[in-house]
């Protein structure tokens, strides 16, 4: 699982690319103490102290050995922080490759995530040429979420709510405007699954 962010003065340069199905999420900092006092100024860890590899290690090994065809596709969970107290689960992720780039001030890791329609069971193994799916876009999540006060649409509840398109997506729906995107909880994005209301 990740959490990502592509708000403006996010912590970390996570973005969005070839229309929305392409995460490029920036690595893990150096935690923050008395020998890192800004991990700002720092290059993110590949290993522990002790030659153990950090999570951005692991990562980073995973990727290559996907990138070189040598292991599936690591399945990753993604979750964005749209506005504080708020997240947004994002769906499945193929992690595909990854790199390392000099930053202004230090070296960091880059990792490719591409989003894969389904594949929400961690323990089947990836699809070899998986559908792509485009997320919807961090402004439309927040027009969305302002219009519909936080609340299913349904219901009215407040809790395990999903951005759900009206149309949906693999039957011509587009994820770029809001009004073709509501919030539903849980049940009722379940019940509805991909069926024209």
């Amino acid at each position: 699982m990740i959490l990502m962010s592509v708000r403006p003065n996010a912590p970390y340069r996570d973005r969005l690319e070839d229309g929305g199905t392409t995460l490029i999420y920036e690595g893990h900092d150096e935690p923050k103490g008395a020998r890192t006092p800004n991990p700002k100024l720092v290059d993110q860890p590949g290993l522990y102290p002790s030659g153990g590899p950090t999570q951005n290690g692991r990562f980073h090994r995973a990727a290559q050995q996907a990138q070189a065809g040598t292991r599936s596709p690591e399945k990753v969970r993604v979750y964005e922080k749209i506005r504080t107290g708020i997240w947004s689960y994002n769906g499945i992720f193929h992690l595909v490759d990854s790199w390392q780039e000099q930053d202004e001030h230090r070296i960091v890791f880059k990792f490719k995530l591409e989003a894969v329609e389904g594949e929400e069971d961690l323990s089947v193994p990836p699809e070899l040429n998986p559908t792509r799916r485009r997320l919807i876009p961090t402004a439309i999540k927040l027009e969305v979420w302002k219009r519909d006060a936080g609340k299913c649409v349904m219901c009215g509840a407040t809790d395990e709510l999903h951005f759900d398109h009206d149309l949906p997506w693999a039957k011509g729906g587009t994820s770029l405007v809001a009004g073709n995107v509501q919030l539903l909880c849980a049940r009722h994005n379940l019940a509805k699954h991909d069926h024209i209301e």
